[in-house]
């Protein structure tokens, strides 16, 4: 009886590794083992960073916010909370977007955040 070496499927298996690791570093770009260490890593860590994207965007909305409050003489917090009393129904994204574009516009929702 033949021996059976499963040679095409660990081939592809290898290439596969290796041609997610086009573009490390060293040895990480073209040993096989350093290689699958590298990408499994690289993997997890794109797993991890898609889901600290969302939570640096909303940092990031959310200084912008506290800037344009204190130059129209409200912090931050009190802002927010005086927009959920009145009933505006607007995210941080959009707050922010309307802050940088529209000044205005803006210090017309800090006068209904402060009223």
């Amino acid at each position: 009886m033949p021996r059976v070496t499963n040679a095409a499927a660990s081939r592809q298996r290898r290439k596969r590794v290796l041609r997610q690791a086009r573009g490390f570093y060293g040895g990480r770009s073209r040993l096989f083992r350093t290689a699958t260490e590298s990408v499994d890593r690289a993997m997890k860590m794109a797993t991890v960073h898609r889901k600290q994207k969302k939570r640096d965007y909303r940092s990031l909305w959310i200084v912008r916010l506290s800037a344009a409050c204190r130059n129209n003489e409200i912090s931050y917090s009190r802002f927010i909370a005086g927009l959920t009393k009145v009933g505006v129904a607007l995210n941080r994204k959009m707050l922010s977007e309307i802050a940088v574009n529209d000044p205005q516009g803006f210090a017309s929702l800090v006068a209904l955040a402060k009223a």
